[in-house]
């Protein structure tokens, strides 16, 4: 029986433009300063490699300076229908930036799943220095 995946969101605050967010988040140079050790690309979709294991994702949408869309192949394979995003938020009032993760885990692992968003984009606001 497959376990069905649960959304949700993590929220942080990032001083940072729109331009150096997306780049971070959409591009291997960027990806593999903060959340991976290293990506390769083959077409769509996005090697990702820590400490020599390998995990791949399809990009499956992107707009400049908004939001990067991908989905982890495995999931893709076994039918799935999660994704992981990336989404730069401005407040409207403040203009403040914030960078949105949505994922997916299974429901006892939402919890444990949050913090390591939360210890990953700690790294990258420590690459952006924000």
């Amino acid at each position: 029986m497959e376990m069905e995946k649960e959304k949700f969101q993590i929220e942080i605050p990032i001083n940072s433009s729109k331009g150096v967010l997306f780049n971070i988040f959409s591009t291997p140079s960027g990806l593999s300063e903060w959340f991976c050790d290293d990506v390769n690309i083959k077409k769509d979709v996005h090697i990702f490699i820590w400490d020599g294991s390998e995990e791949s994702a399809r990009l499956i949408s992107k707009k400049r300076d908004e939001f990067a869309k991908f989905r982890w192949l495995e999931d893709e394979e076994e039918g799935i229908n999660s994704f992981f995003e990336f989404r730069i938020k401005i407040d409207d009032l403040t203009g403040d930036t914030a960078l949105v993760v949505t994922d997916f885990a299974e429901e006892d692992e939402i919890d444990d799943a949050k913090e390591l968003w939360a210890a990953q984009v700690d790294r990258l606001k420590q690459v952006l220095g924000a």
